[in-house]
């Protein structure tokens, strides 16, 4: 039957997926954890892309007045009857999501936010004539929704006031406490820092989230989802009975994302058991409360490329679905100690770090330890533990988020190098004047100051310094470099053709597994140019001027050989 399902690929409407027959793993049990633990206020905080979305318009659904209930049977929930009986379909509900809310100025992000509660308001359009309502309600009703040239418009204190006046408006209406849902509550305070513009927009939602979830008396309760826990003392000042479910928490832990044995069940029904090894690899890593989860977004993306394509190689998903800013700011403000804990966690290693789990945006640039904390709670590390004196375990949960510590490593790498001009070009006359002492001192030195990428197997770890030393040469756009280039009886690992039509550079990296091993590597390399004639590529465009290098690397250090050879 599965197999007859399609994938829901960016789909988060809980309606569209169960109507329109896509595939959907049970996370009703949500629905009855909330229930049987209740909490006037709840706030979950997850990773990005981990089902936050969905399992807000699952409940939207299911408590919904009019809801279609057949939506659900079959689910977990259903086997609750008691529940089902006492909450399905009775409830007004309010569903926000601030997902959208940003822009380059407070102005405009504040209008978004207008348009959105806006926009649910006209949800409940009936309220304009309901002869529940008196006519100043009505009217109050209408200012929400008011339109002028073609957009919302509302007043300071209408917009403050907007969710808790239309809880109001819809409990005079239904004799029914309204549920209050905002999804990715978090979002306009990310915006608003990245912008410039954070204390006017903290001041915004202190008032909209107070009047609506502090002193509301037709409030049932309210869900609140995000990425990260922002300091309760911030936009939750004064808020009683609210309960926070963080990463880090037992409760409601396999409910945002895939456990194992959901993925192990997926796979099964697409007939793509024998995948589950580089799935686990790539997607899998996550550790919420006691659960190990796997990303949804990638679980789904990578069974759907599978379909279609059953050779199709693991593909970062959840990485290029964002910008990924926060490593990218973490990597370009290392000191040396962070720096060799980058290299720790690439490398597999857990750090311990005692973290922060409630912050303000405008704290997480103030120390290294907010930023790990950050990391942390957005899903660019997860923990293996905790130790004695309660620090966390940290680890990069798995090789997709590795991949995105690499990219942004070797980009600031590339920009370390270009802002010291004047040593790059004294490095690029050195390599054409075969001084192999200043090119060996100059790489050491950038070595030791570079945060190590370089993988685990020797093989690959060849490929990381040439991707390390590539670099650096083809910065001289008066050369030019190829690499791995069919050449003689091989294929060489570098080739310069300099300006200068006569002469030509040859490279040949080796890997050492121990120090003393350095200098013969470096024979071997510069006897694999000569054996493999490697030169033939260089003398059959008329350059007969050349120098072999031979490079051995062990870790952070090199050793570098040059060799001349010139032929008539």
């Amino acid at each position: 039957m599965a197999d007859k399902l399609k994938l829901p690929v960016g789909i988060e409407d809980f309606r569209e997926i169960r109507r329109k027959d896509f595939y959907y793993i049970d996370k009703t049990g949500l629905i009855e954890q909330l229930l049987d633990s209740w909490g006037k206020v709840n706030l979950f905080t997850r990773p990005r892309r981990f089902g936050k979305t969905l399992n807000m318009s699952m409940l939207r659904y299911f408590f919904e007045t009019g809801t279609d209930k057949t939506l659900f049977e079959g689910l977990h929930i259903s086997q609750r009857s008691d529940l089902c009986e006492e909450y399905m379909g009775k409830f007004p509900v309010v569903s926000l999501t601030l997902k959208g809310v940003d822009g380059l100025t407070f102005e405009r992000a504040k209008n978004k936010l207008l348009k959105y509660i806006a926009l649910e308001a006209e949800r409940f359009n009936f309220l304009k004539n309901s002869d529940k309502l008196t006519d100043n309600e009505k009217q109050r009703y209408g200012a929400l929704i008011r339109m002028q040239d073609g957009k919302y418009v509302m007043d300071e204190d209408t917009l403050e006031s907007a969710l808790q006046t239309l809880s109001e408006l819809l409990y005079r209406h239904y004799g029914q406490k309204v549920i209050i849902l905002i999804d990715e509550y978090d979002v306009p305070l990310d915006k608003a820092y990245q912008n410039d513009y954070y204390r006017e927009m903290i001041v915004m939602i202190r008032s909209l989230f107070g009047e609506a979830l502090k002193t509301n008396e037709f409030l049932q309760f309210a869900v609140l989802t995000g990425c990260l826990r922002v300091s309760k003392e911030s936009i939750f000042t004064g808020l009683n009975n609210f309960k926070i479910f963080s990463i880090t928490d037992l409760r409601f832990d396999e409910q945002f994302g895939f456990t194992e044995d959901e993925v192990e069940k997926m796979l099964k029904d697409y007939q793509l058991e024998t995948h589950l090894a580089s799935m686990k690899e790539w997607y899998d890593g996550y550790r919420f409360g006691d659960a190990d989860i796997y990303c949804p977004w990638d679980v789904i993306n990578r069974v759907d490329d599978l379909c279609d394509t059953p050779e199709a190689e693991p593909k970062c998903y959840w990485i290029n679905s964002s910008g990924n800013a926060l490593v990218k700011r973490f990597v370009s403000i290392v000191n040396r100690t962070t720096q060799n804990e980058i290299e720790r966690l690439i490398a597999g290693e857990p750090i311990e770090k005692s973290l922060r789990l409630d912050l303000t945006y405008d704290e997480i640039d103030k120390s290294i330890d907010n930023i790990w904390s950050v990391l942390f709670t957005t899903g660019y590390l997860t923990q293996v533990g905790m130790t004695e004196q309660g620090a966390y375990k940290l680890v990069i949960p798995n090789k997709e988020v590795r991949t995105v510590y690499i990219s942004q490593i070797q980009e600031w790498f590339k920009q370390k190098i270009a802002d010291n001009a004047e040593q790059m070009t004294s490095f690029w006359k050195a390599v054409e004047d075969g001084n192999a002492e200043e090119i060996e001192q100059y790489l050491n030195r950038t070595l030791s100051n570079t945060i190590s990428v370089f993988d685990t197997k020797a093989p690959e770890k060849e490929n990381s310094y040439h991707t390390f030393l590539a670099g650096m040469l083809t910065g001289n756009t008066d050369w030019v470099v190829k690499s791995n280039v069919e050449a003689g009886e091989g294929f060489a690992d570098i080739i310069i053709e300099p300006q200068n039509p006569d002469d030509g550079i040859i490279f040949e990296l080796k890997y050492s597994k121990e120090a003393s091993g350095l200098d013969k590597a470096c024979e071997r390399a510069i006897k694999q140019i000569r054996d493999r004639r490697y030169f033939e590529y260089l003398k059959n465009d008329g350059r007969y001027d050349m120098m072999f290098y031979g490079i051995a690397f062990y870790k952070k250090r090199c050793k570098v050989v040059v060799e001349k050879m010139k032929e008539a």
